[in-house]
């Protein structure tokens, strides 16, 4: 007999922070995690996240994005610097090296 596959889970968290709620969701995929947090004007992902893409090809869009590298939960998230952010998240003052909780707050 044929063992099944594991099953992809999906989770969405509220997320409170000062500003706000914003939403997390972290994806299991296999042999990789997705976590994003959002708000209503813009989000922070791991490294997934192809900040190049939305700055050229996706400009039109003007999507306010963080990536963060490294990350495993979206504690880290939270915690851990940007290494890139999207033009548009720039123009709110989002800059690389912020921690993902300062650059949300920027999001509300």
């Amino acid at each position: 007999m044929r063992a099944e596959p594991p099953m992809h889970q999906v989770e969405v968290t509220p997320i409170p922070l000062p500003e706000g709620t914003a939403v997390g969701f972290r994806v299991e995929l296999p042999g990789t995690r997705l976590l994003a947090i959002s708000t209503g004007k813009g989000y922070i992902m791991c490294g997934a996240l192809d900040v190049e893409l939305l700055n050229t090809r996706l400009a039109a869009r003007k999507v306010v994005a963080g990536r963060s590298l490294g990350v495993r939960s979206l504690s880290d998230l939270l915690e851990f610097p940007l290494t890139d952010v999207t033009d548009e998240a720039r123009a709110l003052g989002i800059v690389p090296g912020m921690a993902g909780r300062h650059a949300l707050a920027r999001m509300f």
